[in-house]
């Protein structure tokens, strides 16, 4: 069994990613406190290590797994190094596999039919091992929604920053004000779609600009951010996890809207707000939420 399916997808905060080829950097990464790690192949493994990367892969799988971690591999493109990849490191049975610059649903029919192939080859049950799309650009933002039904092994889908900005043509700045709107349409579509959605990495290194980008994917409704820095994975796991402040309002509301349904209210006043249904119900998910963290 998959090491993600003894897990809530949702639990999931914190996906970082290591590069490839680097031995150091990669036993290092379990020190991070990330949820999933995530042995990249593609951008941050140049292409001279990536037969290096592919020989090792199954090893660091096994290892993360033996940790208790959720392990993934980023392999590159099908169209590119893809396909030697993925039959490289599905050897080492890994939880899940990201698949970059992904731009429609045939992309995502083609990778799950590899896989279901090279699960039987290597003995592995079928369907166990899941896909985690990257939307990088335009063309892949706008299907978004088809490219989480395109399968289902998609449990999480990912939105970039950098690669999305340039495809863009916009100013990176670190307010990420260029990405607003994607970062708003793509999780949309992936609520749409049933799938977590995984904020994109920010990529300087403060944790003060961390802390307010985190926050803000949070008030979106995001569950999930993803990151190259091993130091933001804690960081971002706060931020994503309720706070004891936030469980204690939560369950004032909850009391307080039973209270009144069972005197026959439709809605109740606290603390000069009206709770109708949707923030009721807002609040038991975060209850739900805290519960799988140990926050309440």
């Amino acid at each position: 069994m998959s090491k993600i399916d003894s897990v809530v997808p949702a639990a999931l905060r914190s996906w970082l990613f290591v590069e490839g080829g680097n031995e150091t950097a990669l036993a290092g990464a379990e020190e991070s406190g990330a949820d999933v790690l995530i042995q990249e192949l593609e951008d941050f493994t140049p292409p001279a290590l990536r037969s290096h990367a592919r020989e090792i892969s199954p090893d660091v799988v096994a290892r993360w797994k033996a940790a208790g971690i959720v392990s993934a591999v980023r392999i590159n493109p099908l169209g590119g190094d893809g396909m030697v990849d993925l039959s490289a490191v599905m050897r080492g049975a890994p939880d899940i596999i990201m698949l970059p610059k992904t731009v429609s649903p045939s992309d995502i029919v083609a990778l799950a039919a590899h896989m279901t192939h090279l699960e039987t080859v290597h003995g592995l049950t079928s369907g166990s091992t899941h896909i985690v799309p990257n939307v990088e650009g335009a063309a892949g933002l706008v299907q978004t929604f088809a490219i989480c039904r395109a399968s289902e092994r998609v449990v999480a889908c990912l939105v970039a920053s950098e690669d999305m900005a340039a495809d863009l043509g916009a100013e990176r700045g670190p307010d990420g004000l260029e990405l607003a709107y994607v970062r708003e349409r793509f999780h949309v579509e992936c609520v749409a779609a049933g799938v977590v959605s995984i904020d994109c990495p920010y990529t300087w290194t403060d944790d003060a600009g961390l802390e307010v980008d985190t926050s803000y994917a949070r008030r979106l409704g995001y569950t999930a951010k993803s990151a190259v820095f091993p130091a933001h994975a804690g960081l971002i796991n706060r931020i994503l996890s309720p706070g004891m402040d936030e469980v204690a309002k939560a369950e004032r509301i909850v009391a307080a809207f039973d209270a009144a349904r069972k005197e026959g209210q439709a809605r109740v006043e606290l603390d000069g707000s009206l709770v109708e249904v949707p923030i009721y119900l807002n609040a038991n998910r975060l209850l739900l939420r805290a519960k799988l963290f140990g926050s309440c």
